[in-house]
């Protein structure tokens, strides 16, 4: 492999590392990231009509079981009764941006259910829309960093949950 192709080649994450031991088929995805507020997130604009295919992973407080993880479409928002009903507790509420990084280890825009459920074994609900795709992308524990993965896959290594999640 000459030199200029070592470089192009993208460094595996943690999770990505995770799925070869496994034998888990996935795709490497980048996307550019764009500062909003404090924080930086993934701009997805680049694709269009495929955006449906993105799934942003949000880590909520629950009044009995907490914390507990919703993956939902990265264009649609999540209904904290579904998850608060889905995960047995009366109410859910986002966890605090603070908060985030000590819970689970990842900051904001790089949360993945995968790194997530290796690491803390916290319930991970899966928005039901995702069994509609062969393949969506979900996060690869940072910020930029995503994977392409049958959702069935997905469940499978986080021993997730299928639920509607969407208001």
């Amino acid at each position: 492999m000459s030199k200029k192709n070592k470089k192009q080649k993208l460094k595996k994450t943690l999770v990505e590392k995770m799925l070869d031991q496994k034998k888990i088929p996935y795709e490497q995805c980048t996307f550019k990231t764009v500062k909003k507020g404090d924080v930086q997130q993934v701009d997805t604009s680049i694709l269009a009509d495929d955006k449906h295919l993105v799934y942003k992973t949000l880590v909520c407080e629950g009044n009995k079981i907490s914390p507990v993880v919703g993956v939902i479409p990265v264009d649609e928002h999540l209904s904290m009764k579904k998850l608060a009903k889905a995960s047995s507790n009366k109410k859910c509420e986002l966890l605090p941006l603070k908060k985030l990084v000590p819970t689970t280890g990842y900051v904001h825009g790089a949360n993945t259910p995968i790194g997530i459920y290796e690491q803390h074994h916290f319930p991970i609900y899966l928005d039901e829309s995702m069994k509609n795709n062969d393949k969506i992308i979900v996060s690869s524990g940072e910020v930029g960093r995503s994977i392409k993965i049958n959702p069935l896959d997905l469940q499978k290594i986080t021993d997730a949950e299928f639920v509607d999640l969407v208001e």
